[in-house]
């Protein structure tokens, strides 16, 4: 490029820049005249809410009035900066590279450029930057990189957070003062200071009544595959049992149908003892398995109660008794 057109470049960029700067400086200006006009307005309507008892839409209300002066002190603020660097345009054109100084300034325009549309000078003023320092600067204010430089302040003013509790009570306070209103704040003090899940309308007991709705089927499920084991296992235990007693005695077994039951009742005194303790004992076991039968369906009601569900399953039936 030849020093003829880097003049000529010079030049052009100078004059565009005056020219946005001292447009969005004037926009600005007209801006926070209107806004002073708009806040007074919205200040008298909540005043009139409050003595009224609304609170509750002077509590919305107040976020409005809070936006709109958090955009006149970032108004203010960018005003400054334009004027700084209107006053330095001729260090811009005369350096390749942004100046330290000039750093927070152009960085602070650049991030407040898309978030203030009123001024549409500011995005002229972006894309001639833009041009001049290339797209990785503008990259790196616009999304708040580290060593951005962007002002704190002008960060604050124009997130769209909503307003916390506090700066809300205090901006009503500061209205019902500047009205001489005579307000109580305590039940807005209370309002502000209920958490996220009492505005919610208790969706902590709700996700408790949803647990326990899910761990009752699986509690429920388990006991009754306990009353059901204990059940079936039990009377088997029993009839295993008797088994092995008219295995070892099988003169007890077809006691009362044999055709030789004179000989059994012959037999000698050690042997008949033998068979009564065999009987005593094959009663015992099925009395012991009528009892865990008896278990097993009172705990299966104890389920039922608890859990508010009938369970399928129960014993199905008894050993006879071989007498």
């Amino acid at each position: 490029m030849s020093l003829l057109n880097q003049l000529f470049n010079r030049g052009v960029f100078g004059a565009k820049c005056k020219t946005s700067l001292n447009f969005a400086i004037a926009r600005m200006k007209l801006q926070q005249n209107k806004r002073d006009m708009h806040l007074k307005h919205m200040k008298k309507e909540i005043a009139q809410f409050l003595q009224a008892g609304q609170e509750p839409i002077a509590r919305i209300r107040v976020e409005h009035v809070i936006r709109e002066m958090n955009l006149w002190a970032a108004y203010e603020i960018l005003e400054l900066f334009c004027e700084f660097v209107l006053a330095r345009v001729p260090i811009l054109e005369s350096q390749k590279e942004c100046p330290r100084e000039l750093r927070e300034a152009i960085a602070s325009i650049i991030f407040a450029a898309p978030r203030c549309s009123e001024v549409p000078d500011l995005l002229q003023l972006k894309n001639l930057f833009g041009t001049k320092y290339g797209k990785e600067f503008i990259m790196v204010s616009s999304e708040l990189r580290p060593d951005s430089g962007v002002n704190r302040t002008i960060i604050e003013k124009l997130s769209p957070a909503s307003p916390s509790g506090e700066t809300r009570l205090k901006v009503l306070k500061e209205i019902a003062k500047e009205y001489s209103l005579n307000w109580d704040s305590s039940a807005t003090e209370a309002e502000f200071m209920k958490s996220h899940e009492d505005l919610l309308g208790g969706a902590k007991q709700i996700h408790r009544q949803d647990s326990v709705s899910e761990s009752r089927p699986s509690q429920q499920s388990h006991a009754q595959s306990l009353v059901s084991r204990e059940a079936e296992v039990l009377p088997a235990e029993a009839t295993l049992r008797l088994q092995k007693l008219q295995a070892q005695n099988p003169v007890s077994k077809n006691m009362s149908s044999s055709p030789k039951l004179h000989v059994a009742s012959q037999a000698p005194p050690d042997t008949r003892r033998d068979h009564s303790d065999v009987m005593e004992r094959a009663r015992a076991a099925i009395a012991s398995a009528d009892h865990a039968t008896a278990a097993a369906r009172a705990a299966a009601q104890l389920v039922n109660a608890s859990y508010g569900a009938a369970p399928a399953v129960a014993a199905e039936g008894k050993p006879s008794n071989l007498m």
